[in-house]
């Protein structure tokens, strides 16, 4: 039986997320990957068990997790129901809604009705009674964003989330639905953008929104999916993700188009005594936007080698410059 590290908050940093009384892991567990029903479940407790040991207290969890879809949800509820339940309360859970996730009209995008729906699917999955963050996974371009923003309003005065989030918003967008929130008084608090040294848009869009806001980020694909780290230095191993993925995020040819620059960064990382994963996790949480990174592992030692980042977060301006140029 699991018992919890009695050591697990002695290192772990836990950032304020904007003006609220919520805090996040500086390092949050993503389980896009790797916690589907394709995977290994002895592992994924592993997983899960080695992250909160580290004191990684924010799990981020979608609808469309898997493959299958819904499997992500359903193993993490199996892992809740039995080890982890005890530290329910110690746990910043969240879900999402957006992606496709059933056939037909109304098992996508941002509509009242599949909003709602949704999440009772998915706490239904976990096993939960509520989750600490709920999600807009993306924006719904035919649905008003005042439908979307009051039906995530709802499932607060239902109890079913404690606090909402947006994901995948343009800062435009993050603006208009914001100023709904604000007027329903809705607990929204956080954004999760995709972002990494490889993409920066958000720091021109989306940041000076949520400065002005009040607002903070969880950053998800923080480390390029792989790309922010020393698994491709060497080429391009059988068993890697841009090797047998069809995902639009990583490739086989960006591999090799961004090889030059990821050996330059590496060296850098070097100089500063980290592995270039550590400093890419580093660099996101530069920006006092972000809250908290988000990591996917395949196995426990990875997050034990994420973690490690906190030992260094400081740059100086010139390591900031040489990495801007790098990146140019």
């Amino acid at each position: 039986m699991y018992s919890a590290s009695q050591q697990r908050y002695d290192k772990m940093i836990y950032n304020r997320v904007g003006r609220s009384g919520l805090k996040l892991s500086a390092i949050g567990l993503g389980l896009w990957h790797n916690f589907g029903s394709v995977d290994s479940f002895e592992n994924q407790k592993a997983i899960i068990h080695q992250a909160f040991d580290l004191g990684i207290t924010y799990f981020d969890l979608a609808n469309n997790y898997g493959p299958i879809p819904g499997s992500a949800e359903e193993n993490f509820g199996q892992i809740m129901a039995g080890d982890m339940k005890p530290y329910r309360d110690e746990m910043i859970i969240a879900s999402k809604a957006g992606y496709t996730m059933w056939p037909g009209p109304y098992g996508d995008w941002g509509s009242r009705k599949y909003i709602m729906a949704s999440a009772d699917q998915s706490l239904k999955r976990t096993g939960l009674d509520y989750f600490d963050i709920f999600y807009s996974h993306r924006p719904d371009p035919k649905t008003p964003i005042e439908e979307t923003a009051m039906a995530l309003d709802e499932l607060v005065h239902q109890g079913k989330a404690l606090y909402i989030g947006i994901s995948n918003y343009d800062g435009a967008q993050t603006k208009a639905i914001t100023t709904v929130f604000n007027e329903l008084k809705t607990p929204f608090v956080i954004h999760q953008p995709r972002y990494n040294m490889f993409d920066r848009t958000v720091e021109t869009d989306l940041f000076p929104v949520l400065k002005a806001e009040h607002k903070s980020a969880v950053s998800y694909s923080s480390l390029a999916q792989g790309l922010l780290s020393d698994r491709y230095l060497n080429g391009i191993p059988a068993d890697s993700r841009a090797h047998k993925t069809t995902s639009p995020f990583l490739h086989e040819d960006q591999v090799e188009k961004t090889l030059a620059t990821v050996k330059q960064l590496n060296q850098v990382a070097k100089d500063r005594g980290q592995s270039l994963a550590e400093m890419a996790l580093a660099w996101n949480l530069r920006e006092p936007e972000i809250a908290s990174v988000l990591v996917g592992a395949s196995r426990p030692s990875q997050l034990v080698d994420n973690v490690k980042a906190l030992d260094h977060l400081a740059f100086t301006p010139a390591e900031l410059t040489k990495i801007d140029h790098i990146l140019k």
